[in-house]
């Protein structure tokens, strides 16, 4: 095998391959970039098992072949080379990389060895703007769980149907749902799938990202492609929670918030919070005030006021002030937020409404 590829297009590629890189494993071959040389183009992939990802660049192949390189010496090799052409040339185990004056010889594994791609027989597929995805995933894949025993929770829930794409995610404590209506491919029927929440962030923010990204669903896989991209992925399979009925039929109090005076004003009320995240929402219908406060045994107390507009009811309300700025985070574009309670003891709800809906449930703390 022999080929000669530019020094940017490979470090781009090798950007967008490293995430299915395998860790600490126990299999080397895991560790490795496959190169697979045919004419006109070079195809790298890599595989951890739960992540399989393939991607191609032009380059000039005057020996096709394939070669098996550590994925982390490659890349940190190719990282440091000029901005020039590199050669490549696989020699019985060894795999030489020249370019202008550097030259390195990489020890190869047997190609044979490496786990062949994913077949990519798909049942449904549908194709979607990957910006307006990709804005949608940030808005909800911080509120999945962490929690390996739950690993449905792991997920965010993504649903087609009739130009509409709904993300819904819950770690059990908080809920995010957001939605948009848009132009999509024809899918027939509702196309549905729960999406690994760091896999559905990780493959929109790849370099390789095209404007559309076609997704599709296999029997226990998932697989995003996009331009030279295939990108494959473990569905996880089970029933997501039956978020709707969740959701308060009405509410007694509704408070109009901004975005980032809420964030301002919190993270200035936050810094007694040190040993307990919970701070209090005092909500004055008749001034129109918000009283956030919180206080620590070891620290002291902390107050601020905030005009808001109310309608409703006089409450309050305690939350975990970290999951509310999560939220004044995700809502920072829409700038104004709406905040429905029913009670004290019963969930906080926050709206805000533009290009995205957007929808987060949060759960009360004591007061």
């Amino acid at each position: 095998m022999k080929f000669t590829v530019s020094q940017s297009a490979l470090e781009r590629a090798l950007a967008v391959v490293s995430k299915g890189l395998g860790g600490q494993s126990t299999l080397p071959i895991l560790g490795g970039v496959l190169l697979r040389a045919e004419a006109g183009s070079i195809e790298l992939q890599t595989t951890n098992i739960n992540i399989s990802i393939r991607h191609a660049i032009p380059a000039n192949v005057e020996e096709e072949g394939n070669a098996v390189v550590s994925g982390k010496v490659l890349a940190g090799v190719v990282k440091n080379l000029p901005d020039a052409a590199v050669t490549f040339d696989d020699e019985s185990g060894a795999m030489s990389i020249s370019c202008e004056t550097s030259h390195f010889r990489l020890n190869t594994l047997n190609a044979s060895d490496f786990p062949e791609f994913p077949a990519l027989a798909l049942d449904q597929s549908v194709e979607l703007p990957s910006e307006l995805l990709s804005t949608m995933v940030d808005k909800v894949y911080k509120v999945t769980s962490r929690d390996t025993s739950r690993p449905i929770l792991a997920g965010v829930l993504l649903t087609v149907d009739n130009n509409t794409i709904r993300l819904v995610a819950t770690d059990s404590y908080r809920l995010a749902v957001c939605d948009t209506n848009t132009e999509t491919s024809s899918v027939e029927g509702t196309f549905e799938a729960i999406v690994p929440g760091a896999t559905f962030h990780d493959v929109l923010a790849l370099p390789s990202m095209t404007e559309s990204v076609s997704i599709g669903l296999a029997q226990s896989q998932i697989v995003f492609s996009f331009g030279s991209t295939t990108y494959v992925s473990r569905r996880i399979e089970g029933n997501f929670p039956n978020y709707k009925q969740l959701l308060p039929a009405n509410c007694n109090t509704t408070v109009r918030l901004d975005a980032a005076r809420l964030t301002q004003a919190l993270r200035r009320v936050s810094v007694i919070a040190t040993s307990n995240p919970s701070v209090r929402f005092d909500i004055d219908s008749d001034g129109g005030l918000l009283k956030l406060s919180a206080s620590s045994p070891d620290q002291g107390e902390s107050t601020e006021l905030v005009d808001v507009e109310v309608e409703g009811e006089t409450l309050a309300i305690a939350l975990n002030y970290h999951y509310v700025l999560d939220c004044a985070a995700a809502a920072a574009q829409d700038k104004e937020v709406s905040l429905e309670l029913l009670s004290s003891m019963q969930p906080a709800v926050f709206k805000s409404f533009a290009r995205i809906n957007y929808l987060y449930l949060l759960m009360p703390v004591r007061m």
